[in-house]
């Protein structure tokens, strides 16, 4: 594989052009192994989200020509998200044959892991990737990609239809039927919907083993008649998103004494191991949960949508690279499990590496990319 992880300007016009700061395209030309020094790509020790965002109080740092900036392209964004979601799409930006596929992420730290992976699986088949790291939450993303200003995002298949079609007729937990529902939803973006994986994340509502023993804690609905003197802790979109707060109060009737919100994993495991709150909704296959010190509590009703791992693609991307494309996206979701994403988590999320460096490591045992030497 040619080269070093590196920063790279995004032309305007080119895919990329318009998007927030911290989200700056990286062209990998080589990636570190495990044990080496790294750039901006996964460098930093990060709890979930923090290779992405600032940690708490960075924000206040910001300059003031970093704070316009950032105002400038959330308004682009805002009306990119009004154009795609509001009934009339805007027409994608065209690209030459050849041109770099935009692989965006979220902004957590499994988002940049899966998408790491997926660029690099495409480069190993000779397509030219570029990443955007962080690019912010589902609200930027899915404008981004239905506007062809990035062209693949690892998606998570029923919060992906969730947010699209709130009221859809199928059972969310069913992942053959999302999928069908979520081709056609995007469809009329000209986004596609590849195989999804295996590997699942959701939202779990989590507490400590000692919360758990001392008040018989097994099931989300054990905490009904709990949770009016109990704290919830959780990202602050999860106030409106309808499979967290709104879901949590439809479904099982749970009216907490108070929402905390908490921008990372990091900052909500933090906030619950020091009794700000007293339930946080975190990631089912994070990191910090192999460490049996937490407890996920059952979603005994289904309120989750399935949480299986799907590339979508713009068509734009397709038309470049064709069948190539899919393959490569294809051939990593068949080989991508549970119990692999919550390893990658810890790797990243508890332990510190590399999000690069793991993503290379990853591949390699899949045989997707050649062992080193």
């Amino acid at each position: 594989m040619p080269g070093v992880v590196e920063q790279a300007a995004v032309p305007a016009g080119e895919a990329g052009a318009g998007l927030p700061p911290g989200a700056a395209g990286v062209s990998i030309k080589d990636v570190p192994r495990p044990g080496q020094p790294a750039d901006r790509a996964g460098g930093a020790p990060a709890g979930r989200g923090a290779d992405a965002v600032p940690r708490r109080g960075a924000r206040w740092r910001w300059g003031p020509v970093a704070v316009a900036a950032a105002a400038v392209a959330l308004t682009v964004l805002g009306v990119l998200a009004f154009c795609a979601f509001g009934g009339t799409a805007a027409a994608s930006p065209g690209r030459a044959p050849g041109t770099a596929v935009v692989v965006a992420s979220f902004n957590f730290p499994e988002s940049e892991l899966l998408a790491a992976i997926y660029a690099l699986a495409l480069m190993q088949a000779g397509i030219p990737a570029r990443l955007q790291l962080g690019l912010g939450p589902r609200e930027l993303v899915q404008p981004a990609v239905a506007q062809g200003l990035v062209d693949v995002v690892p998606e998570y298949l029923g919060t992906a239809l969730v947010s699209l079609e709130p009221g859809a007729g199928v059972a969310t937990s069913d992942p053959v039927a999302v999928r069908h529902e979520l081709v056609r939803a995007l469809a009329r973006w000209k986004v596609q919907v590849l195989q999804p994986a295996a590997a699942q994340d959701q939202d779990g509502l989590v507490v400590t083993g000692a919360t758990a023993a001392r008040l018989r804690l097994r099931t989300v609905s054990d905490l009904g008649p709990l949770a009016p003197q109990m704290v919830l802790g959780g990202a602050p979109e999860c106030a409106q998103r309808p499979s967290c707060l709104p879901g949590l109060r439809r479904v099982y009737g749970l009216e907490f004494a108070r929402f905390v919100p908490l921008d990372t994993e990091q900052e909500r495991i933090d906030a619950l191991g020091q009794g700000v709150v007293d339930v946080v909704v975190t990631g089912t296959a994070g990191g910090y949960l192999a460490s049996g010190d937490l407890v996920l509590l059952a979603d005994d009703r289904q309120l989750q949508p399935a949480g299986n791992i799907v590339p979508v693609v713009h068509a734009g991307a397709v038309e470049r690279y064709g069948a190539r494309l899919a393959g490569a996206l294809d051939a990593v979701s068949a080989r991508l499990t549970t119990s692999d994403l919550i390893y990658l988590n810890r790797r990243v999320t508890v332990a510190g590496h590399n999000v690069l460096a793991e993503a290379r490591t990853w591949l390699e045992r899949q045989g997707i990319l050649p062992e080193p030497g």
